[in-house]
């Protein structure tokens, strides 16, 4: 744990995949700008997954936020003090010298101050009293964009936001080597022809297109196209629905994989069809193209920067709230998203692949 020469560096960003991954570009330019600094990660379960292989990040530390989670939703403050407790000790120890809150929570606040850093930079996000816990604040630039807000926090570093080239990190480890091919042969996916991997759920309520409607766009898609329905075991029943609508062949592999042997499959795609969600960003970080459905979020804040993205953004009024439930109850923006819309940008999207 000794560091002679740079900082010793905190990151706080907990979860989720999608956001962490965001993130990812914070460690880069951090290393960039100081490459002797010693940089720790503080982050919880199942996004520790993500960043394991990463070559910017010197030690990742994992804690589980959900315990502590569960015990304030039920006033439960023995459990929540002891949760902290546990976070102290793994943070004490290290003596940072610097903190770079780029989550912007209360939580993330009481866990800067337990770091013992004397210097804590917030970044002017959700608040939630976090700057109350910040020794300074990083300029509040014009761009929504979530990944150039995170790097805000470099910028009293000297980063300059022009100087960066779009790009999230997620290295696969050496075991995942030919891990893709194999999957297909052993699910008869032949790699000759078109992989087009699907999601059809998110963790948003009001984020999620009917499963039916997957369906619908997805039928008429030319004979080669493979199409593949990835998502946890909980998603089976929703994928179900989309494949009923469907009266072509097609797979789910939903709970047949962990996130790295997701990511390793979608590196190897030629497309994936997705709400926003985290395996969008899992898809931007490994390099496969992606046409994705926005409603209640915008692409401008969410979406990937880099190239060979595309985006269908819902034509309804009342897009962009940011609500995880729809408050007229009806998800009405999503719903403005036809199958026909879809079907016909997927079939323009698979086209660019082969270019």
């Amino acid at each position: 744990m000794e560091n002679k020469h740079g900082k010793k560096i905190l990151i706080l960003r907990l979860s989720a995949i999608g956001d962490v991954l965001h993130a990812t570009p914070v460690a880069r330019e951090l290393k960039r700008l100081q490459p002797d600094a010693h940089i720790t990660w503080l982050v919880s379960p199942p996004a520790d997954k993500l960043l394991a292989e990463n070559p910017y990040i010197d030690e990742l530390l994992v804690w589980d936020r959900r315990p502590l989670d569960k015990a304030f939703a039920g006033f439960d403050l023995p459990t929540a003090y002891r949760e902290l407790k546990k976070a102290r000790t793994l943070l004490k120890a290290r003596h940072f010298d610097l903190v770079l809150d780029i989550q912007g929570l209360f939580l993330t606040g009481i866990l800067a101050i337990l770091s013992g850093a004397k210097r804590r930079i917030g970044i002017h996000e959700r608040h939630e009293g976090n700057p109350f816990f910040m020794s300074e604040m990083a300029p509040n630039i014009e761009s929504p964009h979530k990944v150039r807000r995170y790097l805000s926090a470099l910028m009293p570093l000297g980063f300059q936001q022009e100087d960066f080239t779009p790009g999230l990190t997620l290295q696969l480890p050496a075991d995942m080597e030919g891990f893709a091919g194999k999957f297909w042969q052993e699910h008869a996916i032949d790699t000759a022809h078109p992989i087009l991997m699907v999601t059809v759920r998110t963790t948003w309520p009001d984020k999620n297109w009917e499963p039916e409607n997957f369906g619908l766009a997805l039928r008429d898609l030319p004979e080669d196209v493979q199409i593949v329905f990835c998502g946890s075991p909980g998603e089976a029943e929703f994928i179900a629905a989309a494949q009923k609508q469907m009266n072509r062949p097609s797979l789910s592999i939903a709970g047949e994989t962990n996130l790295i042997e997701l990511a390793a499959l979608l590196k190897s795609a030629d497309l994936l069809l997705s709400c926003d969600t985290g395996p969008l960003h899992i898809a931007d970080a490994v390099g496969c193209r992606t046409l994705s459905l926005w409603g209640p979020t915008q692409p401008d804040v969410y979406g990937p920067l880099t190239a060979g993205h595309e985006f269908i953004i819902s034509p309804h009024e009342c897009r962009r709230c940011l609500k995880t439930k729809c408050k007229y109850k009806t998800n009405a923006c999503m719903k403005a998203i036809t199958p026909e819309m879809v079907a016909d940008r997927l079939k323009q999207a698979l086209k660019n692949c082969s270019l």
